[in-house]
């Protein structure tokens, strides 16, 4: 009667192993599916602020143009 209990709690024993690894593989898809979400966003959120950057560095271009043809115009007039 004792080898019946000793199987019967190798067989539970088997089946939380069992259910230990397949909640550890469920775990790892959902980190994995987070880690592919934050990565795709951390890769857009980048490629915004890049975007938004040269924009910003293509006005400040602009205004510094403009800036240096308003000045140049002021020491013609001036002359």
């Amino acid at each position: 009667m004792a080898d019946l209990n000793i199987n019967k709690d190798h067989d539970t024993t088997d089946s939380s192993n069992g259910a230990e690894a397949a909640s550890s593989e469920d775990l790892a898809t959902v980190v994995d599916d987070l880690l592919n979400q934050l990565s795709t966003k951390f890769t857009n959120i980048s490629s915004d602020l890049l975007t938004k950057m040269d924009e910003m560095s293509r006005r400040l271009d602009n205004l510094e143009a403009s800036i240096q043809a308003s000045a140049r115009s002021q020491n013609e007039e001036s002359k």
